[in-house]
């Protein structure tokens, strides 16, 4: 039997545009409301066997929200940014243009001192290939949204480049069956996206 995993991205802790690297903020009044907003559909994964999620406060806050009392996996926090935790993208580039034009330019750039693009997607399909998928079963886990991205990167096999083309929206859910090292993108039956453009 295969194994579902299916990622729910966090709710928002500010608006879009401020978006931080390794962002620690909790949930926003808006982050709360999305989350009264997404229940109904998003309240049944609750029944998942096992539930995870990041590390980061509005991860957690997000999975407690919504009855999934979720266990925090280590392997699903943000890309370790170094000297750009906390930065915005805007920020980062214009304290260091080059620096940021060569870490979105080679996935095994680290010229912020922390982690590669290509480590963090291929820590974060490690901890994917080391879910228990005896029996099958499911599992649902909440995450950063670059995690999600990191992640579906990682199933798809796809190039470390495609990390940039995922857009992945809070309280989105995504879901991927199979075992280690033979995942599939699933699409049915998963809930549907409640959140502002």
């Amino acid at each position: 039997m295969q194994l579902r995993v299916t990622f729910v991205a966090a709710a928002r802790s500010g608006p879009p545009l401020a978006e931080r690297f390794e962002d620690d903020r909790p949930l926003d009044q808006a982050g709360w409301d999305e989350v009264l907003r997404a229940a109904g559909e998003l309240l049944p994964l609750a029944a998942a066997e096992l539930r995870y999620c990041s590390p980061t406060p509005r991860s957690r806050a997000t999975g407690d929200a919504l009855g999934y009392a979720p266990l925090v996996q280590l392997a699903l926090r943000d890309c370790d940014m170094g000297r750009w935790r906390g930065l915005t993208l805007g920020e980062a580039m214009a304290r260091e243009p080059e620096a940021v034009d060569a870490w979105l330019a080679d996935p095994r750039s680290t010229p912020h001192g922390g982690e590669s693009l290509l480590a963090f997607i291929s820590r974060v399909g490690g901890w994917l290939d080391t879910r228990p998928a005896d029996g099958g079963g499911s599992i649902v886990a909440v995450a950063e949204p670059a995690v999600i991205r990191a992640a579906l990167v990682y199933v798809l096999k796809a190039p470390p480049s495609t990390y940039w083309n995922i857009d992945v929206r809070s309280l989105s859910a995504t879901a991927v069956t199979g075992r280690a090292g033979r995942w599939n993108l699933r699409f049915d039956g998963v809930p549907a996206q409640h959140t502002r453009a």
